[in-house]
């Protein structure tokens, strides 16, 4: 008989856990669809914010999904393009949203997202270093001992050398993109 007991005290904390479990899942899923359309909206007024940071006399915008690149548009002329780039620093993942003027040059970039060591490798996101992007040539996004012309953030090497990398090499692919 104590066995019987104690089997059915099991499914029934067994059933209510999982009752549970079911309830939160549903609480969560109503409130993400509930919060979703803000999440997009603060998502996208933050990227708007960046491409002006960079393009400040951009009037409108597209995003071209296929491409994956922001179309950059003053008074109806298309005058540069944005995308992400995402290179692998000393703390994790740094997203960068970087701009271009043409096939040819860095407008600017901006750090969109990082987990970089603070007051180290999270000075990426200083003015000192952004502005060494601004106008610049693609083939000069490199560390000045590498032949470049952006200097290197002192004691955060890596995570220097990962934001040149980055915004290099996905420079270099959405050009090859923008020449079909």
């Amino acid at each position: 008989m104590d066995k019987r007991k104690a089997l059915k005290k099991g499914l029934i904390f067994t059933a209510f856990l999982a009752l549970i479990v079911f309830i939160s899942g549903v609480a969560l899923t109503v409130t993400y669809r509930l919060v979703q359309d803000r999440i997009i909206q603060q998502k996208r007024i933050k990227v708007e914010k960046m491409i002006k940071g960079i393009f400040s006399d951009m009037t409108d915008y597209t995003y071209d999904k296929d491409e994956d690149l922001y179309l950059i548009y003053s008074s109806g002329n298309l005058i540069g393009y944005a995308f992400l780039a995402k290179g692998k620093g000393y703390g994790g993942e740094i997203d960068i949203l970087v701009g271009l003027e043409d096939e040819n040059t860095v407008k600017g970039i901006r750090i969109v997202r990082h987990s970089e060591t603070p007051g180290l490798g999270s000075r990426i996101t200083g003015d000192f270093f952004l502005a060494q992007f601004k106008n610049i040539n693609i083939d000069d996004v490199f560390l000045k001992s590498e032949g470049g012309k952006i200097d290197a953030i002192t004691g955060s090497t890596i995570s220097s050398k990962a934001v040149t990398e980055a915004v290099y090499k996905a420079a270099k692919e959405k050009v090859r993109l923008l020449e079909k």
